[in-house]
């Protein structure tokens, strides 16, 4: 089987017009396994060939909002170069609005939301979820709406980042039987703490993809069914420690989960799945 396709939506802003837009042309398509990525704040020539590079790993297409003509410009020839399909979502309306305006563009990134007191808050809310992604920093558990705890690849990242385009603040740490749990998790009131589950054969088949797309050997540790089933043990041991609500999330889409975190945080009280 050849490398599962993918999507890099590529942006000066936070990208969330071309996240949009390419969401709804996929649904077109059923999905059928495309993956999307984000790379928001893309103004520099450095960063755009990191992404580059990344795309010419797997078959990619780039579907980008660009206002800095410069970039905009640097990204095409890049994309031509290495023969990689992209779609400018912004350039061509704004070469058309400078046609019939007869005036330039003002050229500033996310101009469009700069007076939307809830763009402000989502974009809060994202860089938030970035900034205490995957157990970074333990101190922003206290400042959160709300922690997800779990294994790795049991979808904290993508709850993490769908809540955060809800306006919510939320922070995520991976469960590692060798790794020392934060002392701030146990300050986290624990109605803000969610554990998610996921049964082994689904973390199984997740962590092969994984293993196949990153390019490590099949036998790793990582998707080894015994660590898994130890890694799975442990984390139930975390949730019971920490006395929070848990949702099993082998079966459910990110966006069910993410509901289903948010009654959890909003009825301010614990129960499981």
């Amino acid at each position: 089987m050849g490398a599962k396709p993918v999507i890099f939506i590529v942006s000066d802003s936070v990208g969330e017009t071309a996240d949009l837009v390419t969401r709804a042309a996929l649904a077109q398509y059923g999905r059928q396994g495309v993956e999307i990525r984000r790379f928001p704040m893309i103004d520099d020539a450095r960063s755009l060939r990191e992404v580059i590079d990344a795309a010419r790993q797997q078959p990619t297409l780039i579907v980008y909002t660009i206002v800095v003509p410069e970039i905009r410009s640097e990204l095409q020839r890049l994309v031509d170069m290495w023969d990689i399909p992209a779609v400018d979502i912004m350039g061509p309306m704004l070469d058309g609005m400078t046609r019939l305006l007869g005036a330039p563009e003002r050229l500033e990134p996310g101009r469009m939301h700069r007076l939307d007191d809830e763009y402000f808050r989502r974009i809060e809310a994202v860089e938030f979820a970035v900034k205490y992604d995957d157990g970074k920093d333990p101190r922003g558990f206290l400042r959160a709406d709300a922690v997800l705890i779990g294994v790795s690849r049991s979808s904290k990242t993508p709850v993490s980042m769908y809540l955060a385009h809800r306006r919510y603040k939320v922070a995520n740490l991976p469960l590692v039987p060798e790794v020392s749990l934060p002392k701030e998790l146990f300050l986290v009131p624990p109605h803000k703490v969610v554990g998610l589950r996921v049964s082994p054969e689904k973390l199984h088949q997740i962590r092969e993809e994984r293993i196949k797309t990153i390019g490590l050997r099949s036998d790793a540790n990582y998707s080894n069914m015994e660590r898994i089933l130890q890694e799975l043990d442990y984390a139930e041991s975390v949730f019971k420690k920490v006395g929070c609500a848990v949702i099993d999330v082998t079966n459910k889409a990110v966006e069910e989960t993410a509901v289903r975190v948010l009654e959890i945080i909003n009825r301010g009280v614990n129960f499981g799945d």
